[in-house]
């Protein structure tokens, strides 16, 4: 990449505004490998979120969240190829229906699920777990079955790929002290409104020209 196209492949984190408050440029429209991004629960608002607060029960890992705000660094995750794939090249769009991880930029621990009963709801828990392996896999499920590959502001569903259960959060849900306001983060058997994410603030790396 020359120069030029280094120095301008990279957005500073977007405004909490609506999408109708700014336009994408072509070139910044998908979410490409390397981009740290932030996903906003589409039914709440929420932001998902980590931090190094563990778990009181289930696996004790480290816990995952969703919070209310898009300014919270914590809330920051790099999109990586899947467990075992080749890496991927930096700039490259994720086609629809790939496999990803989501690695908490912050603790450097991935998006992680596994057969835990979660805190609150008792559904499948959602953690950050430091040592990679094939539990954080996602499958990317677009929406808008016009998509190609995965675009901001479009919406997701991220499906675990060993267990086949989708990440998931719902304004029910809610923790109390030592997190007060933030919501339950699971994964799901059921596909519903709950189940759907959009990519909105984030540093984003341009996509490679063909």
């Amino acid at each position: 990449m020359k120069l030029a196209q280094l120095l301008t492949s990279c957005l500073s984190f977007l405004s909490t505004s609506s999408a109708a408050d700014f336009v994408i440029e072509k070139e910044f429209q998908a979410v490409t490998c390397g981009s740290s991004v932030k996903l906003a629960h589409s039914a709440s608002g929420v932001r998902l979120h980590s931090h190094q607060i563990t778990y009181g029960s289930g696996s004790g890992q480290q816990s995952v969240t969703g919070f209310n705000s898009g300014d919270d660094s914590n809330s920051l995750f790099l999109v990586d190829s899947a467990f075992g794939a080749d890496p991927c090249v930096r700039g490259t769009p994720f086609a629809c229906d790939s496999l990803v991880r989501l690695k908490h930029l912050n603790t450097n621990k991935y998006l992680h699920s596994h057969n835990h009963v979660s805190p609150l709801s008792s559904q499948q828990e959602v953690s950050a777990y430091e040592f990679t392996n094939s539990e954080d896999d996602w499958k990317l499920i677009c929406i808008d079955k016009k998509d190609k590959v995965w675009k901001r502001e479009s919406k997701v569903r991220l499906q675990h790929v060993a267990t086949s259960k989708y990440l998931s959060s719902n304004a029910k849900h809610q923790f109390r002290n030592p997190i007060p306001g933030q919501l339950e983060i699971c994964a799901v058997k059921a596909a519903g409104n709950n189940e759907l994410w959009q990519v909105q603030e984030g540093i984003f790396f341009a996509q490679l020209e063909d």
